[in-house]
């Protein structure tokens, strides 16, 4: 058996299903796989900051996720251990003017691959993908009720994560940063931390950090970010030590007393991979798949819906998917790089230890203490801020 699509979408989350509802909603014939028929507690990918939240807007989905899912959070306060260094109205000083969306991530991926059904997309989950093979057309082979089947695209859209086998079966070649830190997260029911602020701890002399954000009615999702030297934290027996790390960081205990937990603690690694020009030969992948952002800093939501954005609109604006799939490429690679670099700024100057990170810090704090605008504001305001050697210097206060 053979059927032909425009898109075949291997992966119904964030990505995935925002792009079929996309596309399909423009008249595209859309084919969505989806390998999971319940989804489940992925621990992370739960918060997008406001120029994230922008590319939800531009992609129609805004409404949905505020009317559906999403827990509005207005402020962000960031402290140095119990120390209170920035307390900031998202909306007043982001150039989107816009607040911080915080969710379930299994509730939005049901939501978001309900609104690309019924926006006209074919969604076939609990199948297989035995194989890709690139071209024109793309062939995906399924596999099922022990057969398989042929189907034929212009374009293969691998929307399938982390560890995607799309990139792995069509031979992308995966960049990694040296292993560094682990981050640790579990969801809280009953937390008494405020509902409209997102919490963010560091403890540079230990060289890590705690998050709490809040998803309304009493429940967050808490983290933990520590070097990949510290014990792993993973399964029910870790949390009570997983909490006294979250605490000894600086994180209010208070935050912590009556909670429990509503979903599984792990941990995973933090380091950042990316794909090089994540386009060829009819295949193209976006989010994770292509670049997967370091979780510490909040990132790879936005970076899925900027992937997406950019790639929606270079189909709808040539006949050519070709070269609609090498810029998108292009330009995925300009901002993931710029969103790479960001991170690897703020965890340099905060969360490194030793001699050198120490006379960093002592250099660098009181100078944005005094003037914050020292520091540049990629997560909240996304990868289009400068970032260039003279933001470098002036961050590290080496101007």
């Amino acid at each position: 058996m053979s059927a032909q699509f425009d898109l075949v979408i291997i992966g119904g989350g964030l990505g995935g299903a925002t792009l079929a509802r996309s596309m399909a909603a423009n008249g595209a014939h859309v084919l969505v796989l989806e390998r999971d028929r319940q989804f489940k507690d992925r621990v992370r990918g739960e918060f997008i900051t406001s120029w994230g939240v922008a590319e939800a807007r531009h992609l129609g989905i805004y409404d949905l996720l505020i009317g559906g899912v999403a827990h509005q959070v207005g402020w962000s306060d960031f402290y140095a251990g119990t120390t209170l260094v920035v307390h900031r109205e998202v909306v007043a000083t982001t150039p989107h003017q816009l607040p911080c969306l915080a969710f379930y991530h299994p509730a939005m991926q049901e939501l978001l691959l309900g609104a690309a059904a019924e926006a006209g997309a074919q969604v076939r989950r609990g199948v297989a993908v035995r194989d890709v093979r690139p071209g024109a057309p793309a062939t995906v082979v399924l596999g099922e009720n022990g057969g398989t089947e042929d189907v034929h695209a212009r374009l293969v859209v691998a929307a399938d994560g982390r560890s995607s086998y799309v990139r792995v079966s069509t031979g992308f070649e995966l960049r990694r940063d040296p292993d560094g830190n682990l981050i640790a997260g579990v969801l809280m029911d009953d937390m008494r931390a405020p509902e409209d602020i997102a919490h963010l701890v560091v403890n540079s002399e230990l060289g890590q950090q705690a998050v709490v954000f809040p998803q309304g009615k009493g429940r967050a999702r808490t983290y933990f970010c520590c070097h990949n030297t510290h014990p792993r934290h993973n399964g029910a027996e870790d949390l009570p030590r997983y909490l006294e790390c979250c605490k000894k960081v600086g994180m209010n205990p208070d935050f912590y007393e009556g909670a429990r937990p509503a979903g599984p603690l792990a941990t995973f690694d933090a380091a950042e991979t990316w794909v090089q020009h994540p386009y060829r030969d009819g295949v193209v992948l976006v989010g994770d798949a292509a670049a997967a952002s370091d979780p510490s800093w909040g990132q790879g939501l936005g970076m899925t819906l900027r992937d997406v954005r950019v790639l929606r609109d270079q189909l709808l604006a040539s006949e050519n998917w070709d070269d609609a799939g090498h810029a998108y490429a292009a330009e995925h690679d300009r901002h993931a790089r710029a969103t790479h670099l960001g991170n690897t700024w703020y965890t340099r100057l905060y969360l490194e230890t030793g001699p050198e990170a120490d006379a960093r810090r002592q250099r660098a704090m009181p100078w944005i203490t005094q003037d914050p605008t020292r520091q540049p504001d990629a997560i909240f305001s996304g990868p289009d801020v400068p970032l260039d050697e003279s933001v470098r210097r002036r961050f590290f206060a080496e101007d």
